[in-house]
């Protein structure tokens, strides 16, 4: 078992090609001896944004904090709020962007462990 305070767990900044101001957390990961998930919260900054990207695994997320859009291969803007829930199903297209200039976009991010 594992309890743990997002505020104990290091923040890094995405690297990934196409994104901005946005950062990642892991509290819960493969080390901790997860069988399948791995739970990660981003925390996007004003107009920051994560890569347009796909990946061939389910995403499953959901919005703790702000307002933000999700893009779709359509590069359709689908809003998101506080409470949200998102399932990115593999290989759908995706972005996530804060269209804030003053609050933080946060959410949690479920994946399997191997692609934390």
């Amino acid at each position: 078992m594992k309890v743990i305070n997002i505020k104990n767990v290091e923040s890094k900044k995405v690297m990934m090609d196409g994104a901005f101001n946005a950062y990642k957390q892991i509290p819960i990961s493969k080390a901790d001896g997860t069988p399948n998930f791995s739970m990660r919260v981003f925390t996007i900054e004003p107009n920051g944004y994560t890569p347009y990207h796909k990946h061939n695994y389910e995403q499953l997320n959901y919005i703790i904090e702000g307002e933000g859009i999700l893009i779709n291969e359509n590069q359709d803007e689908i809003p998101l709020n506080e409470g949200d829930f998102v399932l990115v199903l593999p290989n759908e297209i995706h972005q996530y962007k804060n269209k804030s200039s003053n609050k933080n976009f946060v959410f949690i991010c479920c994946v399997p462990k191997e692609f934390e």
